[in-house]
């Protein structure tokens, strides 16, 4: 009886422990936050990178989520596949625009939701090298980025609409209304064996293409007829993509949130953040990705595109609140960036070519120094260095507060030009009144380096 009583204690306590690893118990490999830190800080470095959706979508041209958004069938998707041939695909082009805008590392989706595979893995027939084009596409992206020093990452989609075994569910393009028609679909499909396909196919993309900086995960949806940890298996995964990958960076969307070493930055998609993100009382590593336009893939007929002025912003406002900018390219099914696309990068590549000081290497500025109206700032720590970034130019004259005994040096930093300043009077007098040329630079948004004492 003892030893029964033993026998079941013991089965319990396994049991328990076992389930812990759904609420944060199962530990990752133990890292201090000074090594995380020196882990990601060619990421904090780099401030600027480009995703690249691209896909069998491309070529419907509407939207990557087409086969889910129309409800295609794999049979009614598979004319994309059969038609999959860009020509004039040319990633030693991408790397070159991607390096020309500013930016430092790379992401592209090796698969996206549809299932389709950009490499050449030996767990699918659904793949690049099986269509008119015939070649692997990460092979030589990988290649071209390395030329270029930029920084490798791949995105790979937990959601598969394409595998066999992979269940229908609240975001699947045979989604359904009631709990009794995903069990009819759902009868035959069976998630451990995609979980090892899934598994099977990360290790291929971190073991074929040398050292990997980046892999982007998307997404989890826990939840009544959806996917979470237990569904990935998010746990294992996650440590063979450290032990494979021991410098790798991950994002947040494989729901471990709550697991210590389960993720290394959040990433808020298509919105801007109020202020730095925190978790339990502590600011986080941060990076948000954002569109050209509306959509993520080549979609033709999309016009809400964002100006200049916008981007440009965007990618400053992300600094100036500690975070990266990750902007998204969709090439078209000849394997091209939209034309449109390209206009942008090389208008913001010029403004990065001489202003990228406020960028590279910076982020929030201490709350002592109070933005003035219609700028930003960001700040470098090594450097000392303040970043005024002029949204709208003040014709003139601008008022610094409370910076009377900081300030060393004020340049433009486009040409290195000097600012004359003087101190303000009586209740003014740690006030610093700027002297700007009437008419403003040459410069989509000018920016003012503060040199600190």
């Amino acid at each position: 009886m003892r030893n029964n009583l033993k026998i079941k204690m013991i089965t319990m306590l396994f049991l328990a422990l076992f389930a812990m690893q759904g609420t944060g118990f199962a530990q990752l490999k133990a890292e201090t936050s000074e090594q995380k830190a020196k882990r990601m800080s060619w990421w904090t470095e780099a401030r600027f990178g480009m995703f690249i959706h691209w896909g069998l979508y491309a070529l419907p041209a509407r939207h990557e989520w087409v086969k889910n958004n129309e409800r295609l069938t794999n049979e009614q998707y598979q004319k994309y596949f059969d038609n999959f041939n860009p020509d004039l695909y040319n990633p030693k082009e991408w790397a070159r625009m991607a390096k020309e805008a500013g930016m430092k590392y790379v992401v592209l989706t090796a698969k996206h939701h549809e299932g389709f595979c950009l490499f050449d893995s030996k767990f699918t027939d659904y793949k690049a090298t099986n269509t008119p084009f015939g070649k692997d596409i990460i092979r030589e992206y990988v290649d071209a980025l390395r030329a270029e020093g930029l920084k490798v990452g791949f995105y790979y989609s937990l959601i598969d609409w394409h595998h066999p075994d992979y269940t229908i569910d609240s975001n699947h393009p045979q989604r359904q209304t009631t709990d009794s028609a995903y069990v009819r679909l759902n009868k035959g499909r069976d998630m451990a064996k995609y979980r090892e396909y899934l598994k099977n196919q990360v290790r291929e993309l971190l073991t074929n293409y040398g050292e990997i900086s980046v892999i982007w995960f998307d997404f989890s949806f826990p939840g009544k007829n959806g996917k979470g940890r237990d569904d990935w298996g998010s746990i294992d995964l996650l440590k063979m993509v450290r032990t494979l990958q021991p410098g790798i960076i991950i994002d947040d969307r494989l729901d471990l949130k709550d697991v210590d070493g389960g993720w290394d930055f959040e990433s808020p998609e298509q919105y801007k953040v109020e202020k730095w993100p925190e978790r339990n009382g502590q600011k986080v590593n941060w990076e948000t990705c954002q569109t050209f336009s509306g959509s993520w893939g080549y979609y033709r007929d999309e016009n809400t595109w964002k100006s200049t002025p916008q981007l440009l912003e965007l990618l400053i406002e992300s600094v100036s609140k500690g975070g990266n900018l990750l902007l998204n390219v969709g090439p078209t099914a000849r394997g091209v960036f939209d034309y449109r696309a390209q206009d942008r990068l090389k208008s913001m590549g010029e403004w990065m070519k001489y202003n990228n000081r406020s960028i590279y290497g910076c982020t929030e500025a201490p709350a002592e120094f109070v933005a003035p109206d219609n700028t930003l700032l960001t700040y470098n720590a090594k450097t000392n260095r303040l970043y005024i970034h002029l949204l709208s130019y003040p014709m003139g004259n601008l008022k610094l507060k409370n910076m009377g005994d900081k300030v060393k040096y004020i340049q433009f930093l486009h040409d290195a030009s000097e600012i004359k300043y003087r101190a303000g009077r009586d209740e003014e007098k740690n006030n610093l009144n700027l002297s700007l040329p009437v008419q403003k630079p040459p410069v989509e948004i000018p920016v003012l380096e503060v040199i600190l004492k």
